[in-house]
């Protein structure tokens, strides 16, 4: 079996582009869907799913690395996007973050668009590996003269054992 990786990264930025332009851009109050969504914790798998009834509707992978939560990609049935699912997805996985006194690595662009429009989830990002997905860039720990670019070494190291782990 092979993979289109054109098609596969076409299909991944059309995702990522239709669930950033459906995020909720007002306060954080009334960041819940149209419906009683429920979110769980897949530990097992590794995501977060969010549920209407039976029904799967959405999930958020993360990868633990180096004692910090990857956010890896967030994923919507397109039958429930523009009712807030994404915003309420991604609003609970970082409180619950957040609980546990764990920093984030993003690679997921929804949750670093969501982070930029909601800024009080700034702090929850690991300023040394802040990670592709993070919106606005920040810098890296050791400031601007930093001579590894957005990816140092040890962000390489760490994709790749993440790529790993997922295939």
């Amino acid at each position: 079996m092979t993979t289109n990786i054109e098609a596969e990264a076409a299909f991944r930025e059309q995702n990522n582009a239709a669930l950033i332009a459906a995020l909720d851009e007002t306060g954080l109050r009334e960041a819940e869907s149209a419906w009683e969504v429920d979110i769980a914790n897949d530990a097992e798998r590794g995501r977060w799913i969010a549920s209407l009834g039976p029904e799967a509707i959405a999930e958020l992978p993360y990868r633990f690395v180096g004692g910090r939560v990857v956010l890896l990609t967030t994923w919507v049935d397109p039958a429930y996007r523009h009712h807030r699912v994404a915003t309420e997805l991604i609003a609970r996985v970082l409180n619950e973050i957040r609980e546990s006194g764990k920093k984030i690595t993003i690679i997921c662009p929804v949750v670093g668009e969501f982070i930029a429009r909601h800024p009080q989830y700034l702090d929850l990002i690991d300023k040394v590996h802040p990670g592709s997905g993070a919106h606005p860039q920040h810098e890296p720990a050791d400031g601007p003269d930093h001579q590894h670019g957005p990816a140092g070494p040890d962000d390489e190291m760490q994709i790749a054992a993440l790529e790993r782990d997922l295939m």
